[in-house]
């Protein structure tokens, strides 16, 4: 470890650059302190003491989320994320590393002067930090609330050498910490643009300019209401229909038979439903995401009613890549994943018990009671002999992981099935936790992955469950999953 550093103590010797760096500084602030600030009296002192423990950006993060579209949300929470970031920089590193003394407030107007002076060293301002990696996060996931909250986070920034507290050159460090917080923040998850699918060539779909002929119908059990009727605001000539669960096949069908384009509003499994439809009809779908984790909308960048509501009016529109397996006469398609093993099993113990605790300790009892088991929930045939597995995962199209997201798709049409297991063996929850960890690595001792066009699995029980797009079936047997290469067109704005 280097010992402390104190700037406003000089080291014997000549240290020209360094004395030039502070005796600018030092000027700058004596010139700060002299110069008038037209309107700054009344506002920055108090912006100043509202940044106190965050306490200021706590509030606008809520302001921010309040405005209920998932980007604003996103922002929000990258914007927290960054300023927590840096913040821990600044506490365990910073403050500690260069001991500087706080400036002498002889030169500033007492009309300034903060009622309660900071006991801290002065390099770097975390005010400053703050201030700097919450605009930075939020502009880098939406770049129009950044545009909202930088100024303030600026106003925050100079009110620190505008009362006397730091020098320029620790807000300007702090600034710069902060920044560098947020591009840390976003390496580690990246934001929504970064993984947005490329363009693909684009598809025949109808335009409608104010959605007539557009038919949606919505699962009211997702509770999407607000976002129908922001679509309804983009397109008030589409018909909107709301039903239950139970009458969501139904109404599709029923749409399909009068529509132009077949929209739907739900989770996965009702855009699934859809997407038969639309396919069996042969009609482009319109998604909008109403469920809770939505992967075929966001893996389509289409995140609320407006960029849905623009494509659809431009006619907008691509086709992807649709999944289907096949077992003993049924069939099934899948715009996302199938998968047979731990998984089904427990989408079903949760579904047993969520109606009476609850659907998050259902996950969590759900999780306890498969994983303790000893026995492996799968067992399937490769290359002519057994193996045991605890999950098989099948992916329509290749996800990448990048960062600590979870993995997501960047081309919805490049004609694979994203192939990966977790071997069977002892541990099953280590052995799950390691291969998410692991995520693209293909070599590893519970881990594999391929990539292929073609799976066939034999020697399936009979009962056992496979889930696809979070539903689940019986299959026996022998089960083929293959590919429908750019069988659906989609809305997407482009």
């Amino acid at each position: 470890m280097s010992p402390d550093v104190d700037l406003t103590v000089l080291k014997p010797g000549r240290h020209a650059l360094r004395d030039r760096l502070l005796a600018l500084d030092l000027r700058l602030f004596e010139v700060a302190a002299e110069r008038n600030w037209p309107f700054a009296a009344p506002v920055l002192p108090r912006l100043s003491r509202s940044a106190n423990h965050g306490v200021l950006w706590f509030a606008a993060a809520a302001a921010v989320a309040a405005s209920r579209t998932p980007r604003a949300r996103r922002a929000a929470v990258r914007g927290l994320a960054s300023l927590s970031l840096a913040s821990l920089t600044i506490n365990t590193l910073g403050k500690r590393s260069v001991r500087r003394s706080r400036p002498v407030l002889d030169p500033v107007p007492a009309v300034r002067h903060l009622k309660r002076q900071p006991i801290t060293t002065s390099f770097p301002s975390g005010h400053a930090a703050s201030a700097a990696a919450f605009a930075a996060g939020v502009a880098l996931e939406s770049p129009g609330w950044g545009a909202v909250v930088a100024p303030v986070a600026f106003s925050v920034a100079m009110s620190r050498v505008y009362t006397g507290v730091h020098f320029p050159s620790d807000v300007i460090a702090g600034a710069a910490l902060g920044v560098g917080a947020a591009f840390a923040i976003r390496r580690l998850v990246p934001t929504r643009g970064q993984i947005g699918p490329p363009p693909r060539p684009r598809a025949e779909a109808p335009a409608l300019p104010d959605g007539e002929g557009l038919v949606v119908v919505a699962n009211q059990a997702s509770g999407s209401s607000d976002r129908v009727r922001a679509l309804h605001d983009e397109l008030p000539k589409a018909e909107l229909v709301e039903c239950e669960p139970g009458e969501v096949r139904a109404e599709l069908e029923k749409a399909a038979l009068r529509a132009r384009a077949l929209g739907v509003c739900g989770g996965d499994g009702t855009v699934n439903a859809a997407a038969q439809v639309a396919l069996r009809h042969g009609l482009p779908l319109a998604v909008l995401p109403g469920g809770t984790l939505n992967h075929f909308a966001y893996d389509l960048t289409v995140e609320d009613g407006r960029g849905l509501g623009r494509a659809v009016r431009d006619g907008e529109a691509v086709r992807v890549d649709v999944g289907r397996f096949a077992c003993d006469g049924q069939e099934g398609i899948f715009l996302n994943t199938l998968s047979l093993g731990v998984y089904p099993e427990l989408v079903r113990e949760r579904d047993r018990w969520a109606h009476r605790i609850g659907g998050r300790p259902a996950e969590v009892l759900a999780a306890l009671r498969v994983l303790r088991t000893d026995q492996h929930p799968l067992e399937v045939e490769l290359g002519g002999s057994a193996h045991p597995l605890w999950l098989l995962f099948v992916g329509n199209c290749v996800y990448h992981r990048m960062g600590l997201t979870p993995g997501r798709r960047t081309d919805l049409a490049d004609g694979q099935l994203d192939v990966r297991v977790v071997h069977g063996g002892r541990h099953p929850a280590l052995r799950l936790f390691s291969a998410a960890v692991a995520g693209p690595l293909s070599r590893s001792p519970a881990h594999a992955e391929v990539r292929v066009s073609r799976l066939r699995l034999t020697g399936l029980k009979t009962g056992t469950p496979l889930a696809y797009d979070g539903e689940v079936t019986d299959v026996k047997g022998e089960v083929t999953v293959d590919k429908l290469p750019e069988a659906l067109t989609v809305y997407r704005p482009l």
